[in-house]
Formats: C-alpha cells, structure tokens, sequence
C-alpha cells in the first residue's frame, strides 16, 4: 500500500470531550479490517528518570509533553506501507510501558488526542480533522470520572490539576487549534448522528 490509498482522519478536542466513544462508535460502524487508530496519548514521553513526586506534576496538556518525530514518523511508515509498533504509555506510573501495540497500514487511519491539531505538521498529512465541541463543565465531570477510574487519582487531585494545567492548556493551545478544523462536532463523542455521518464517509471512501 502507499500513500495515496490511506485516508487520514484526526480527532481532537478538550480532555473529556469524547474523542475515544467517537473512535468507538466510528470502528462500529465501519469494516474493522480496513482501519487503524492510533491515539497521541501512547506518545508521550517517558519520564521515568524523574522521581515520582516530579512525575506527578507533569503537564500533560502542552504540547511539548508529545514526542511528534516518533508519531510523525509512525504515519510516514504506515502510509509507505510498513507495520508499526507503537508505543504504550501508563499514567498511573508516568513512563512509557516495555509493551507495544502492532499497528498494520490500513486504508483508513484515524488519530486522536487533544494536542494533534497543534502540530503543523501532523495537521498537514490528514485528511479530515473533527473537533468536538463539549462545554467545561460536561468536560470537567467527565474528567474527574475517568482519572478515579482510570488514572488512580483522588477527586480533589482532578479539580486541582484541571484548575492548574488542564484548563489553562485548553485555552492557550487546544481551543485555538480547532481553526484546523474541516468539522465541528458539537457535544461531542456522544453526538450519534455524528459519528453515522463520519462513518458514511468513511464508508464513501473504501
């Protein structure tokens, strides 16, 4: 396969705004064999050299927490036509995970994560680029959901590092990234007749 047969979608949007139930509800609705996702979140980079107390701080909503050159370079092999293997990344200990994830070039690759439509050039090889559209205090509930669950932090942990990263690296850099948007979805991953519209184009396109 090369790279005129791969159609690229990215997802973005602010944290808790849906963006993997979208994935999810798209990879329904569309010939599984025919699609690859990859998510920004496997890309952070390690920081297993920092003591535990530093890694708690970590700011994982500037751009700068991303290693872009390794997921630049994921795309450029799977749209030649090469198998990756992609990375993992545990938020509980902060570091990247000695376990990959195989990930074969596809007709379809979709991309998700909150920062993606910050980068020039991740921008420049999609396709279509969707952004969900959720206001705060959805966002906020859900974060503090996911992160009890998933994340092993404590409620008062969640409001605390929303007020101190989240939402500032919402407005700084998220929010203003939509601009490279071809689509916005608003509500989000629980938008349904969104996710039927997008998986009719995908569907168009195979």
């Amino acid at each position: 396969m090369n790279s005129k047969n791969m159609f690229i979608i990215g997802i973005a949007g602010g944290s808790g705004s849906g963006k993997t139930t979208l994935v999810n509800s798209i990879l329904k609705r569309v010939p599984y064999d025919q699609i690859s996702v990859i998510t920004q979140d496997s890309y952070y980079k390690d920081s297993g050299h920092l003591p535990m107390e530093q890694r708690k701080e970590l700011n994982f909503d500037h751009p700068d927490s991303i290693e872009w050159d390794l997921l630049l370079s994921d795309i450029q092999k799977l749209k030649t036509g090469q198998s990756i293997e992609s990375p993992t990344y545990s938020y509980l200990t902060c570091t990247r995970q000695e376990e990959t994830i195989p990930v074969e070039p596809k007709k379809i690759l979709l991309i998700e994560g909150i920062l993606i439509f910050t980068c020039k050039q991740l921008c420049d090889e999609m396709d279509m680029r969707i952004y969900l559209e959720v206001d705060a205090d959805h966002r906020l509930s859900r974060i503090i959901e996911r992160d009890m669950e998933s994340r092993g932090r404590t409620a008062q942990d969640v409001i605390e590092r929303y007020y101190k990263t989240v939402r500032p690296m919402y407005e700084e850099f998220i929010k203003p990234s939509r601009q490279q948007a071809d689509m916005l979805v608003v509500g989000g991953g629980l938008n349904v007749a969104a996710a039927k519209f997008i998986s009719s184009a995908i569907n168009a396109k195979l």
